[in-house]
Order: C-alpha cells, then structure tokens, then sequence
C-alpha cells in the first residue's frame, strides 16, 4: 500500500506560504528570464541569416531561418504559459516529446483534475514545478539540446572564480600534510566537517575556512575549527555532522553517492569533498554523481554541466583570466584578486588532472553517460529519470527499485540542496519537530542518508520545538531565507543492510 502523509502537501493557496510567493513572483522572472534569453539568441541568428543575404538558396541560411521560427514559436508558448498561469488557469498536459515520465505527470494531472487541484493556485508546489517547459524545447529540430539557464549558469559560476583558485590552493596545502592527517583520525574529522559545512553552504561567501587554510592551520586544526564552528553553529538547526563522520569511520573502501543540486561553485564544491573523502581517507573508494536530466528550474546539474564544469576548470587560464597575476609589478591588482595565493592556477590545474584520472579510472562516475542529451535518448538518461518525476523520494522503492538496489550498495548517499530536501520529505506541511526519520516515510532505513539543505522553503523537520518557537517570536524567516540550515543524517537500519 503506498504511503500516505498524515499533513496535506505546501500550495499556492496558503498565501502566507513560500509557494505563493514563488507562484506570484519568482516563476514569472525566471519565465520572463527565459523569454530575453532566447529573444537574444534568435535575434544573433537572424544577424547571422542577414550576412548570406546574396545567397537565398543556402542550406546554412535555411536552417537559421528554420531554428529562429522554432525559437519564435517557444517563446509563444512560454508566453502563454506565464499569462495561464498568472492567470491561475488548469496545468497543461505534456505533449509526446520523447522524454522520459511523461505519463507518470500526465496521469498525476488527471487525479489532481479529479480533485480540483490542477491549476497553477491549487496545485501541489512540488508538482507544479514540472516539466511542460522542457517539453517545449524537446519537440522542436534545432532546439532539444538547448538548456535555456545555460548561460546564468556559467556567468554565476565564473563569478566565484576566487573562492576556486583559494580552496585550489588548500587542497595543494592539504596534500603536503597528506601523511599526518591521514595517520591521525581527530584531524581527519575536523576537515570533514569542514566539507560538509561547504557542501551545505555552497557559495562562496560562507567558506571563510576553507578559503583561507593555511599548512600551520592544518597543524592546529583543532584550535581554527573550534571558532568556525562555533559561529555558525547557530545558523545550523539540525547538525548531524558529527553522527554521519562516525559513520563514515566505520567504513572502508567504500562507494559514496551525491544526489546533486546546483552547477557552478556548488558542484565545484562537491567535486571537493568527493576528491577528499578519496584522496584523504581509507574509508571511500569511489564516488557515484547523480544529475537530474532536464533543466528543471535555474541551475540543476545536468550531465553536460558536468562535463563543461571539468572543462572550463582546465581551461582556468582563459576562463578566469580576469583573475590572472599581472605581468607588471606596477600595476595594482584588481578587487578582490589580491589574496588570490601566487600558485593557484597551477594549484587548480593539479586537483582537475587527479579528477579527470579519477575520471579515467571510474573512481569518480557519473550516474548516466557524460553525453547523456536533455531528456535522455534511448536508454540513456534512465538511471536518472526518477530525480525528475513529481512524486516524493519516499516511493522509490516501489517506482524504481533498481535504483533502489543501486543505493543500498553506497556507504553514504548525500542529497544535495532544498528541492532533494523537499522531495526527501515530500514537501509536506510536517510540524517542524517531526523527526526526520518519520518525516522520509518508507525510505527511512533503506541506505544510510544525509541531506545537507539551506532553508529555502517552507518544510523543515527535526528541529527542536524550543527552536521554533524563539525563531518565529523573533521574526525570523527562518524557513526560507537561505540563512538557517539543516544536516540531517540517517544510518541504514537493520532489515536494510
């Protein structure tokens, strides 16, 4: 029998909630986001069509003249959806676009008609982040592989270039104290912390550890962790930080498993702790990544993201370049590149040639092939599929029991972010004290699981009621500022193992 939450799930119809706010503010600029960019890139095409003028008989010429009408007729149905869905009109079902759980949200969509919950107001939050958009670009010629939040992407990711090259350089200083952190457990359980505060965190504002770690540092880790610690700690309204490093103490050789969130600086981030927990301890052997397969909103991780991530960080040279050393002594560096150590770029280069080994050797490994297309293709892209469907991780098991099995092999599998947080939880509206535990329904126990998750929502379970209770007498918009966070750690039990 498939489970069922004792509380109803977040909606637009509370408008108190997080959800209406994103219905009435946030979906429409990223929507309207989507319609400059591709306005932008069918306005360089036609420029581009404008230069084979003299030649109206060109192939070339014919299928830029082909790709902007297609690009035209996006942005119309873009158009249409944010004016339905101001609106508050019924969701549309997904067209045949060769994607992969098309039926699973069109049959989704017929029970919520059935129960007049199938407009953009009414409708479950978590549902109504689907996956029509994609859909648009998928049946299109010239325009399935595209991913319209491509470049925000790389913009964003180009901007936290610093914090790059200085965790770069922590790594290098790291791997001269490689044989004294290795032969002392206490020191390796200060810098996993410190990862795990990265991974959770994951921007560059909130490294100032990690972005800073000097090989004397390394030396007294203790003392330097001690005072971080203590500053965010409040900040953290779950910490289970300590429970998941006991729990990777008791493994060996083991595989580790990332249910990834964000590209740019947040993978980045994540390529870090999965190079540490490799390189650092004798308790993980490999590393397995799991993107979702469509853009689903802003910066998911997709396979090609993964691979131009690599990419770009071996070209730090040109990418970066604004960051680059001056060649003249005279000139004074620019903002923000004065603390960047000498030696970084070459500190960077070093840490991507042992992952693209890494790479090489299977070490690390992407959940589906690196060239995976948008929506899948063939067989490709199904091992991902479940991460894109609209239905709780909780049913798992029953809707994908392969990946199921796949799991329980990992040692750890971390869920990356607020939408895994939400769909770990089922985005309902639990009391905040709930316990974590009951709060994943039948997933509970099934492979040991961490969530490292900024609270940008309005679901949040395992806080303390005391907590609550001082945070919300304080004012505090706590469950949806990005300011508060929750790691939140739960071992396999024994029926799993």
């Amino acid at each position: 029998m498939a489970f069922k939450a004792p509380h109803p799930p977040y909606d637009p119809t509370d408008k108190a909630g997080f959800s209406y706010d994103t219905v009435i503010k946030r979906w429409p600029i990223i929507i309207t986001n989507i319609i400059d960019e591709l306005h932008n890139a069918c306005h360089f095409l036609v420029l581009e069509s404008q230069k084979l003028e003299g030649d109206a008989d060109s192939p070339e010429k014919k299928v830029l003249e082909e790709k902007v009408a297609e690009g035209n007729g996006i942005v119309a149905k873009i158009s249409k959806l944010k004016y339905e869905m101001a609106r508050d009109r019924a969701l549309e079902p997904i067209p045949d676009d060769g994607g992969w759980n098309r039926e699973v949200y069109n049959k989704e969509l017929e029970e919520l008609a059935l129960d007049k919950r199938n407009t953009w107001f009414t409708a479950p939050w978590l549902y109504a982040e689907y996956r029509l958009l994609q859909s648009y670009f998928a049946v299109t010629q010239h325009w399935n592989k595209y991913d319209p939040f491509r470049i925000s992407k790389v913009k964003t990711f180009k901007h936290s270039g610093a914090s790059i090259l200085k965790i770069a350089t922590t790594l290098h200083e790291l791997e001269k104290s490689k044989d004294e952190l290795v032969s002392d457990p206490s020191r390796l359980g200060v810098i996993f912390t410190e990862m795990v505060q990265m991974c959770l965190w994951g921007n560059a504002t909130d490294l100032s550890l990690l972005t800073h770690l000097t090989e004397e540092d390394i030396r007294n880790l203790q003392t330097v962790e001690k005072d971080a610690q203590e500053a965010r700690s409040k900040y953290i309204l779950k910490d289970d930080q300590h429970a998941v490093w006991d729990h990777v103490k008791t493994l060996k050789d083991a595989r580790v498993d990332f249910v990834l969130d964000n590209a740019g600086f947040e993978l980045f981030t994540d390529l870090v702790f999965a190079d540490f927990l490799v390189t650092y301890t004798p308790h993980v052997s490999s590393v397995v990544f799991h993107p979702k397969i469509i853009p689903w909103f802003v910066s998911d991780v997709l396979p090609q993201d993964f691979a131009e991530t690599l990419q770009l960080l071996s070209e730090a040279p040109t990418f970066l370049s604004d960051l680059l050393p001056s060649s003249s002594s005279s000139e004074t560096p620019s903002s923000g590149t004065s603390d960047i150590p000498p030696d970084a770029f070459a500190h960077l280069k070093a840490t991507v040639d042992r992952w693209q080994d890494y790479i090489s050797k299977g070490i690390f490994k992407l959940s589906v092939p690196l060239d995976t297309p948008l929506s899948g293709g063939g067989d490709k892209g199904k091992e991902a599929s479940f991460w894109t469907t609209p239905h709780p991780y909780w049913n798992l098991v029953s809707l994908d029991p392969a990946l199921a099995e796949d799991l329980k092999k990992s040692g750890l599998v971390i869920f990356k972010g607020d939408l895994n947080y939400r769909k770990l939880t089922g985005d309902i509206k639990w009391p905040s004290w709930t316990p974590f535990q009951e709060a994943l329904g039948p997933l509970a126990g099934e492979f040991p699981l961490l969530s490292l998750r900024t609270n940008k929502a309005d679901v949040a379970v395992g806080v303390p009621k005391d907590v609550i209770e001082k945070l919300d007498a304080a004012g505090e918009k706590w469950r949806v500022s990005g300011s508060y966070a929750l790691i939140s750690f739960l071992p396999a039990s024994s029926k799993a193992e």
